[in-house]
């Protein structure tokens, strides 16, 4: 393993920096920590509120991820409070707990690390933990005692697994404090802590442990065939893609019984190389490398086997089937070991394997999903070396409930922020480069949704799409060039929708176009396109969308964008008018072919959105001011004039009466149409 400390990127840096830089490090290299795991600390003389020198320990705050750390999530305790608990003999959690949070110097930080009393009894000024995948697979295999010595002899003691709290850390505490030779500790099922007079020091020891790690199980692995060896082939990237695109919705509906999730596809090299295995199955049955990967994968994935990986209807039936299963296992584990009355947990897996496909994770969001399968593949990484060091282990299974429920975790999810109204969803916003669909497009993330930015448009789209992710995190949107009036790009788009995310909840039909002209003057490629555009691809989108939704068993909610002109058609613009009109009986047959798979369809009515819009082009601009007898110039005034409220009605208007009808505030509201218009008297809907 690289060691990436650079004594250049460090002058003038005091203690608090040094540590964040140290953290970063160690949160850098994945092979080190999962998402959100390993924790830091260091010891030295702060000033209380009082301005009195005091013996502090600085330690990562709870939940933080070390790859971002900044110095605001390290919380200071007060050492002198916190040793004299090495001399009890136990201490609940809930007690530690407690007490910790009396021993801050500023109770307004973020709460210490479970850890905290570890890092404490150490007698060392920093402290590095860290769950190498190298050092892990040492540890999880039958033979794990003899492999610890050989590799590490007596420089390093072994402390059997015990769930972090105050025992451990009197355990560590003795173990470190009865041998000072010792560099590190290896915790059985857990990780590495190695310490030093300085953070750079505590970092490099921790680097050549690791290292030592890693060089043994290489040395181990040469000429060793990795889980056993292959038993079946992927299928190539096209049928796979293939496969996991016709499936997706209907996984993704079975895993969201109890809560909708979002799923991740995913077929990189060593996830096929794993499911297509002789001995894959057998293993991913043994369980997670650490309690830390256990809280996000469960304590073990679901295989799904089926003899032709293209049959999709067979593949269907064993997923249903597993998924059954899945639920019915962890159901009578978690009888079979709740003693504390603790409610059940989601029964449903988190990751899901298919030989010849590949795997997928889910989540409450696409991050989630995408930590679920990046601690897969570090569980992939420790199975393979541990392997090759012995035969594979994990926790037992009364280890692994006690992980999964203990009370400190179920009390971390109830700190988390109440979810936005769209949290969980899928929504797929046609022309949604600019104008309305923009608007639309961010109103739905801001409320949490997941959005896939689909216009002809493809740069626009792309933009929108990064904006969104730079505003609410990576993977929250993606973006597709889709022409509404193909057939192919339209069942392109939500293929990658299906990919990206499992499926859809939400369609936001808005594409649209309005060529001017009186119906005399009308050429046919004019009127042609406006029904191809207008109402041929509102049924192609939609078409698609019910397809989806009805294999999700989820419902949804379609959402079309009409127009003012639907009840009160204008001089001049007739292809327009008609064609809208024509949009809005669709949505009609929509919702009355529909309400019984819990799908709604409703319109919105706009009129006079100028604001980004493509619709309102020059030519169109100066055709509507010609029919109304204004100049260009007063056009806008005119609409705002004309309406009852005398307002001018924006994109955000319309964004904001898609929200609603797009979430569960409209849960019995289908069929509708809604004007967004200021106040119409003649395009009242009727």
């Amino acid at each position: 393993m690289r060691n990436l400390w650079n004594d250049a990127e460090t002058p003038n840096m005091d203690e608090l920096d040094l540590l964040v830089y140290q953290s970063r490090l160690i949160g850098a290299d994945p092979s080190l920590v999962v998402w959100g795991g390993g924790n830091t600390s260091i010891k030295v003389d702060q000033q209380d509120f009082r301005g009195r020198d005091t013996r502090t320990m600085i330690i990562k705050g709870s939940g933080s991820d070390l790859k971002t750390i900044e110095r605001k999530h390290f919380p200071g305790l007060r050492l002198e409070d916190i040793l004299p608990l090495f001399e009890r003999d136990s201490m609940s959690d809930e007690d530690m707990v407690d007490y910790l949070n009396k021993c801050m110097l500023d109770p307004s930080g973020p709460r210490p690390s479970i850890e905290t009393l570890l890092h404490a009894f150490l007698p060392y000024k920093s402290v590095a933990h860290s769950h190498a995948d190298s050092v892990v697979a040492l540890t999880n295999n039958q033979d794990a005692g003899q492999v610890l010595r050989a590799v590490y002899g007596e420089e390093v003691a072994v402390v059997e697994y015990i769930r972090p709290g105050f025992i451990l850390s009197k355990k560590v505490g003795e173990a470190v404090r009865g041998n000072p030779r010792i560099k590190g500790v290896v915790l059985v099922n857990h990780g590495l802590f190695t310490w030093g007079d300085s953070t750079k020091a505590a970092y490099d020891v921790h680097i050549d442990l690791v290292t030592l790690a890693e060089e043994y199980a290489q040395k181990q692995a040469v000429g060793k065939t990795v889980f056993g060896g292959l038993k079946q082939n992927p299928l190539d990237t096209e049928r796979r893609h293939r496969v996991a695109t016709a499936v997706a919705p209907t996984l993704r509906g079975m895993v969201s019984r109890r809560n909708r999730v979002v799923l991740r596809y995913d077929d990189s090299q060593d996830v096929l190389e794993f499911v297509g295995s002789q001995l894959g199955r057998e293993l991913s049955g043994i369980g997670p490398a650490t309690p830390d990967h256990l809280l996000q994968t469960k304590q073990k994935p679901l295989w799904v086997d089926v003899a032709d990986a293209e049959d999709v209807p067979a593949l269907l039936g064993s997923l249903r089937q597993g998924v059954e299963r899945y639920a019915e296992e962890y159901s009578e584990w978690y009888r079979r070991h709740n003693t504390g009355g603790e409610p059940m947990l989601d029964p449903y897996p988190r990751v899901v394997l298919v030989p010849g496909v590949g795997m997928w994770t889910t989540g409450r969001d696409s991050r989630g999903a995408l930590i679920t399968g990046d601690i897969y593949h570090h569980t992939i990484g420790v199975i393979g070396s541990a392997q090759s060091v012995s035969e594979y282990t994990s926790l037992t299974a009364r280890d692994a409930y006690e992980a999964e429920y203990w009370p400190l975790e179920l009390y971390k999810l109830t700190l988390a922020p109440p979810e936005r109204s769209l949290a969980r969803r899928v929504a797929l916003v046609t022309g949604g480069a600019n104008g309305i669909g923009r608007a639309i497009a961010l109103r739905l993330a801001a409320e949490g949704a997941h959005v896939v930015v689909t216009d002809v448009d493809q740069e626009g789209a792309q933009s929108v799409s990064e904006e969104l992710n730079r505003a609410h995190g990576q993977g929250r949107a993606i973006a597709c060039r889709m022409d509404v009036t193909s057939e192919g790009d339209v069942a392109g788009a939500f293929r990658q929708a299906r990919l990206a995310y499992g499926g859809l909840d939400i369609l936001v039909s808005n594409a649209g176009i309005a060529p001017p002209g009186a119906i005399d003057e009308l050429s046919l490629a004019d009127w042609q396109r406006a029904l191809d555009i207008n109402t041929t691809g509102h049924f192609l989108v939609a078409r698609e969308a019910v397809r989806t939704m009805r294999e999700q068993s989820l419902g949804g909610s379609l959402v079309f964008i009409g127009t003012k002109n639907v009840t009160s058609p204008g001089r001049d613009f007739g292809a327009y008018s008609a064609s809208k009109a024509a949009e809005v009986q669709l949505a009609r047959v929509l919702a009355i072919e529909n309400g019984e798979y819990g799908i709604r369809c409703n319109v919105v009515n706009p009129d006079a959105i100028f604001q980004g819009s493509n619709l309102w082009s020059k030519e169109v601009r100066e055709q509507r001011a010609q029919a109304h007898g204004i100049s260009v110039d007063d056009l806008e005034d005119f609409y705002r004039g004309r309406n009852l409220l005398k307002e001018r009605i924006s994109a955000d208007d319309v964004a904001e009466t898609v929200l609603f009808l797009a979430g569960d505030r409209s849960a019995k509201t289908t069929g509708a149409m809604i004007p967004v218009d200021g106040g119409l008297r003649d395009a009242f809907p009727r």
